[in-house]
């Protein structure tokens, strides 16, 4: 859980869009892999690897106990990623349709 800090909700959200402003500012694979590594914890970078893993599969309609078995993510960790892909922010399901070309598996 975050620890209380003294960041009004407006500075929150100007960090976050600063964020997001790098992010779009790299170019390739490279600099993306050396920004996150720098940026998360080996961890972090796992768990949103393996919920990257989980949005694939999902949309290939694998059972969640065979994500499970194939991945070793949790069965809440899997219902979460799906209840973000049906009625999330989009973001999920926009990388995935531009990644497969626009066209659904």
């Amino acid at each position: 859980m975050k620890e209380h800090r003294n960041v009004s909700p407006r500075q929150e959200a100007l960090n976050e869009r600063a964020l997001y402003q790098a992010i779009q500012s790299l170019r390739t694979p490279d600099e993306l892999r050396a920004f996150f590594r720098d940026l998360c914890t080996p961890a972090e970078l796992q768990a949103m690897a393996d919920r990257w893993s989980v949005v694939a599969m999902l949309g290939k309609h694998v059972p969640y106990r065979a994500i499970q078995r194939e991945t070793g993510v949790s069965v809440t960790t899997i219902g979460r990623v799906a209840k973000f892909l049906q009625a999330g922010n989009g973001g999920y399901a926009i990388a995935d349709a531009r990644l497969a070309g626009g066209r659904r598996r």
